[in-house]
């Protein structure tokens, strides 16, 4: 076995016990490269993000900082600002030989809600080491807007993985030639890059940009909120926009992106060197994405954009961010798309599920 394991030997793993959870993890949870986690039932509000260390467990870490504990079995407000460790109801017992990588799922990044997983002894957010068995934690901490969650709600996702699997540049170039990857040029080293879209082929609505202050949004109202109660709109007609130190920010993509049936994607930060700004990576790229729409011709990446120290001017055509290549072990027996009734597919410049259109 090498590669990203499939929606279907995904599914093995739960039958074989190797995937659990308290309830049973619900076959919709199955993604075709990944596995949709849920909250439990209990928030622990934290002093400060921290990583448990080697031989150390996440709860020992949590009596050295929990400043108090929040039932969420009735829902409850996960404020702005703020940091949390949510227990998750899915426990792992990997294989020696497989290793796992989570992500915040695409609407958890739309909202800016920094989402990540961490595991007793680990080391790194996010990166469950080979052979892990034990139980899964979410750190959450909404930046722009504060949420209401509820048990059960899936704001990460796992995807697990034996072997090598990422491509090197010379094979994305040769996928790249046989099946394209991208409308045009490919930009490839360590991964396939991406830039920014600042000239629309109509409008100068170029992105949007969260209001500090707004009310709260509940994770299950979907469609349910007016984006300009909580987002203003960016235009632009010079095809650049200059980014506000701490703003949060949705762009788009320039290209429309292909992930091919038999690959999966990651989106990773480009280089710090080009700008005093990050890209947040919430998400992976299923197989098929952008496959199927518009007769194949891909999917524009939306970006989710933080400035740091200092105004930055972004220009249009920029490279802001990077697409790691993986192959799939096997084929999944679903692809990303409408089949699943998948949120993104087909998108252009687009807020979370959360707002009405």
């Amino acid at each position: 076995m090498t590669g990203v394991l499939a929606s279907q030997q995904i599914s093995a793993l739960i039958a074989d016990g190797r995937l659990s959870a308290q309830p049973a993890i619900l076959p919709e949870q199955v993604q075709p490269a990944s596995l949709d986690l849920r909250l439990g039932t209990v928030a622990y509000r934290v002093r400060a993000s921290f990583l448990a260390g080697h031989g150390r467990t996440v709860a020992e870490r949590l009596d050295e900082f929990e400043m108090h504990r929040i039932d969420l079995s009735q829902g409850a407000v996960l404020e702005k600002g703020c940091v949390y460790v949510v227990p998750l109801m899915e426990h792992l017992d990997l294989p020696a030989d497989m290793q796992a990588v989570a992500n915040a799922k695409s609407s958890t990044g739309r909202l800016d809600l920094l989402t990540r997983a961490i595991t007793d002894g680990g080391t790194e957010f996010d990166r469950i080491a080979p052979g892990y068995s034990g139980p899964l934690y979410a750190e959450i901490c909404p930046r722009s807007f504060s949420v209401l969650v509820r048990p059960g709600m899936r704001l990460n996702q796992i995807r697990f993985r034996a072997g090598q699997a990422q491509l090197t540049d010379d094979a994305l170039r040769a996928l790249h030639a046989e099946t394209p990857l991208v409308d045009g040029e490919a930009v490839i080293s360590d991964g396939l890059g991406f830039s920014v879209d600042l000239k629309p082929e109509s409008g100068t609505l170029v992105g949007y940009r969260a209001k500090p202050h707004t009310g709260v949004i509940d994770l299950d109202n979907i469609a349910g909120y007016d984006a300009a109660e909580y987002w203003e709109e960016v235009h632009s007609d010079t095809g650049r926009i200059i980014l506000d130190p701490g703003a949060f920010y949705i762009l788009v993509s320039r290209e429309a992106v292909h992930i091919p049936p038999q690959y999966a994607a990651e989106m990773a930060p480009y280089l710090a060197m080009v700008g005093e700004f990050r890209v947040h990576y919430a998400g992976f790229f299923d197989p098929g994405f952008g496959h199927d729409a518009a007769g194949g011709e891909g999917s524009r990446g939306v970006l989710e954009v933080r400035c740091h120290e200092a105004p930055f001017v972004l220009e249009h055509g920029q490279v802001v961010g990077r697409l790691v290549y993986e192959h799939m072990d096997q084929a999944p027996q679903q692809l990303y798309g409408a089949g699943i009734k998948s949120n993104y597919q087909g998108q252009g410049l687009k807020l979370s599920k959360h707002f009405r259109a």
